[in-house]
């Protein structure tokens, strides 16, 4: 039963419906919505005293039509802003930028777009910020060419600086001067239509890389946060069906990234990479005492914690004299799993930690699953309101391997998750246009928008994370959804992925 109360304030009366299963607390926010008197102000005298939020309601024995008494005082009422509130369509970009946290874009200096997508990706390298934060450029080898490549460091620092800082697009001045003394390709004219030349992304990304390496070594000689996070190592294994006795000739080397071969049998990354990894070529054979058709097969024995991926997409098209562009659509995972690339020690070493990621992935995949249902259910019970849910964390307890352990900045699991992409668009690499992809930290930087809701975009699957992505036009920045970047794969003329940029997924 439901009874209707009489409550008395201040000469008039108001009727109150009374819910007896909840309790005083409830009947406080009823008083409060009828009379603008806050909870925390009410005196309301009922039998035994005065209500109390934890009150039982059903054991009051509260009769139909009953008068209640209440005491207390609307607050002050809410005082205007200091400062006039300000629309969004009313702000500038720098303000707008500065109210959603949106990270500023590069200037392009003409044809510079392989820089600019080139630097927001390296970026998210969270070691690398790091390293140049604490670079010191007196310290810097002092011959000329080092000098300069300590100098292009340098201004590498302090146009992080500028972008973390600013609103607006920042104009690369002083790093794009150095980046053209240290390389002077990037200097080149285009002979046809004047200006400078477009340049390929992924030489810039390697030749800075390659100066990181070089300039940011730490003190103690224990190599460049480069060797740490972003080197891994294989072993490569020759071998010829011609001469099966043969003993297979072994070589170990480093790798900065892996590569995607791409051909009429590749649909998938995962494909290009094997392709790559295993190639066949002509070499001389001591056993046979003439050439043969070997076989190479290479194994990765070491996992970097930043691992790019390179599509092979352009090829030097001689009837045309241009290195031209293959579009084929090549599918890519927004979480990458490598230890089939890797050497079986290094899988058996990977295995325990590697599995417990997969444990915690599956209890939080379950937890959005639950959460997304309960809260689809209390919608509807609460027409439309809905409140989070909670998840489970039963998480088993593992041994890392020691080996894995002591190596720091490598992958311990295998398993990798996609931070950045550099896209390019055009038929060739001397033409079109370069643009960076970045996922934005949950939580980290401006507010998170909702999916699903005005302007969000569902998932496709509910137990599927899911994660904004900034994307940088140049100085022209906006966002966009994981459906978006997985839309990056080719197939037409569209921006087609180039560099994808992996990071390795965490333990804690």
């Amino acid at each position: 039963m439901i009874p209707l109360v009489q409550v008395k304030w201040q000469g008039k009366k108001y009727a109150v419906d009374v819910d007896t299963t909840m309790p005083g607390e409830v009947f406080k926010m009823q008083l409060f919505s009828l009379t603008g008197v806050a909870p925390d102000r009410q005196k309301v005298l009922v039998k035994g005293g005065q209500l109390k939020d934890e009150t039982d309601m059903e054991k009051l024995g509260l009769k139909e039509d009953q008068v209640l008494m209440m005491m207390g005082t609307v607050g002050e009422l809410p005082k205007a802003p200091v400062q006039p509130v300000k629309f969004v369509e009313d702000m500038s970009e720098a303000e707008m930028a500065q109210a959603l946290a949106i990270p500023a874009g590069l200037v392009n200096m003409g044809n510079t777009c392989y820089m600019s997508a080139t630097l927001q990706c390296l970026k998210t390298v969270v070691p690398l910020r790091k390293a140049l934060d604490s670079f010191n450029a007196r310290r810097a080898p002092s011959s000329l060419a080092q000098d300069q490549r300590g100098k292009l460091v340098s201004s590498m620092r302090q146009l992080f600086q500028q972008l973390s800082k600013s609103g607006e697009g920042v104009p690369p001045i002083v790093f794009l001067q150095f980046l053209r003394q240290c390389f002077p390709i990037y200097a080149e004219q285009d002979p046809r239509h004047g200006g400078y030349q477009q340049q390929d992304a992924e030489e810039c990304w390697n030749q800075l890389v390659n100066t990181m390496d070089q300039v940011l070594a730490e003190e103690g000689g224990t190599g460049s946060f480069v060797s740490k996070y972003m080197v891994g190592q294989t072993v490569t294994s020759w071998t010829t069906a011609e001469a099966p006795d043969e003993p297979p000739t072994v070589h170990r080397e480093s790798i900065r990234n892996l590569n995607c071969v791409i051909d009429k049998s590749v649909n998938y990354l995962a494909q290009g990479v094997k392709r790559a990894l295993n190639q066949t070529a002509v070499k001389h054979s001591d056993t046979l005492g003439r050439d043969a058709e070997y076989t190479s097969t290479q194994q990765i024995s070491r996992l970097p914690e930043y691992l790019p991926v390179t599509f092979k997409r352009f090829f030097w098209k001689t009837s045309e004299n241009v290195a031209a562009k293959i579009v084929k659509s090549v599918k890519f995972p927004l979480d990458l799993d490598v230890s089939e690339f890797c050497t079986p020690e290094l899988q058996d070493r990977m295995r325990p930690a590697k599995q417990f990621v997969r444990d915690r992935e599956d209890r939080e995949a379950h937890a959005r699953k639950m959460a997304k249902q309960k809260q689809s259910s209390q919608a509807e019970a609460d027409g439309g309101e809905t409140k989070p849910a909670e998840g489970g964390s039963d998480a088993k307890a593992f041994e890392l391997d020691p080996a894995l352990r002591a190596d720091v900045g490598c992958n311990p699991t295998g398993l990798y998750e996609l931070i950045g992409v550099v896209t390019h668009i055009g038929r060739s690499v001397n033409s079109g246009h370069y643009i960076a992809w970045v996922r934005k930290e949950k939580n980290v930087g401006g507010p998170d928008p909702s999916f699903g809701g005005a302007g969000g975009k569902p998932a496709a699957d509910s137990s599927a994370p899911q994660h904004w992505w900034y994307k940088f036009d140049d100085d022209d920045v906006s966002m966009v959804t994981d459906e978006d970047i997985l839309k990056l794969c080719g197939g037409g003329n569209w921006h087609t992925a180039y560099i994808l940029l992996y990071r390795a997924k965490k333990l804690d």
